[in-house]
């Protein structure tokens, strides 16, 4: 069964079109990256989901339960992390996992929770009021595990959080993936989102232009890809214009720095170096997730769109 299953899915605010008949499936044990610019729907598609809206038109199936006529139950099945997180100030953390699981009526080992979540057992019986902005996700965290969901929506949850933080985030996404818990996780740290996502969706102006894993989405529109190559001594005159695929070419130090467009084209620059200098070091990087969302997000990819060399968009709608 599929963990979430919108079809035709629009919402409109008077004149204002949120989300324009989205379609979008999420496997279960899926951890899937849901993308956007600020404005694009992705909010408007998590109250959705929640059934915190209603819909203009279409439909949204989460867990099996219809988002309308369901809400409640779905919301007894999953755990949610929201943009804007807000403790009550008086309440304790241990006061605040023993709500969550009051709402949801089921029992709950607050110590096993804040302690996963790496919330400082200092913290544990004071009130949230005096939290940093890490310490109020790392509790909000432990509200949305709460009853060991069979979904997680995760909305911007490394905010405020350190790099050890965000490390012991991504642990913990895939130890529940592990166990078979879908995610759906929506960031603007784009690294996060790359390093744990199976799928990615990339919606803009409330449309999914773009869907598919970061390999796909490599292969389906013409991104810039850093090639670095370290030399001995660094050639006078040397060119590679005629190289259709090198966008551009930059020297620092000892080190020649190409972007291309095509993996292809890498092969050709090495091997033109290589007949008038001695080549110490190489360093080839596929393009950054950074690049494909900016790339997609601009509109420079569209339904039947295929690049220069032939490969079509991945699930690309316009």
């Amino acid at each position: 069964m599929t963990a979430i299953e919108i079809e035709g899915l629009s919402k409109h605010f008077g004149d204002v079109t949120a989300l324009d008949g989205l379609d979008l499936t999420v496997e279960t044990g899926e951890v899937y990256g849901f993308l956007g610019p600020n404005g694009a729907g992705k909010s408007t598609t998590i109250n959705l989901l929640l059934g915190f809206l209603k819909p203009s038109s279409g439909s949204a199936t989460v867990l099996g339960h219809d988002v309308v006529t369901e809400s409640r139950a779905l919301r007894q099945r999953i755990g949610v992390l929201p943009e804007a997180f807000s403790p009550y100030e008086r309440l304790t953390a241990r006061e605040h996992v023993r709500y969550a699981a009051d709402l949801k009526d089921v029992p709950v080992d607050t110590v096993a929770l804040l302690d996963r979540v790496g919330l400082d057992e200092a913290a544990w019986e004071r009130p949230a009021g005096g939290f940093s902005t890490g310490m109020e996700q790392r509790l909000a965290l432990a509200c949305a595990l709460v009853g060991d969901p069979d979904l997680l929506i995760l909305d911007e949850p490394s905010s405020g959080l350190d790099p050890r933080g965000m490390a012991e985030l991504r642990d913990l996404i895939r130890e529940e993936a592990a166990d078979g818990t879908t995610v759906f996780f929506s960031s603007h740290i784009l690294s996060e989102v790359e390093a744990v996502c199976d799928r990615i969706g990339i919606l803009v102006d409330g449309d999914l232009v773009a869907e598919g894993t970061i390999d796909e989405l490599r292969d389906g529109t013409e991104t810039h890809s850093p090639l670095d190559i370290r030399v001995d001594v660094v050639p006078e005159g040397f060119d590679f214009g005629d190289i259709e695929s090198v966008a551009s070419v930059s020297v620092e130090d000892n080190t020649i720095s190409a972007l291309v467009t095509d993996a292809g084209a890498k092969i050709e620059v090495i091997r033109r170096v290589d007949r008038v200098a001695e080549i110490q070091d190489i360093i080839s990087e596929p393009a950054s997730l950074e690049a494909l969302f900016d790339r997609y997000a601009n509109g420079e990819s569209g339904d039947g769109v295929t690049d220069e060399y032939g490969a079509e968009s991945p699930e690309v709608r316009a």
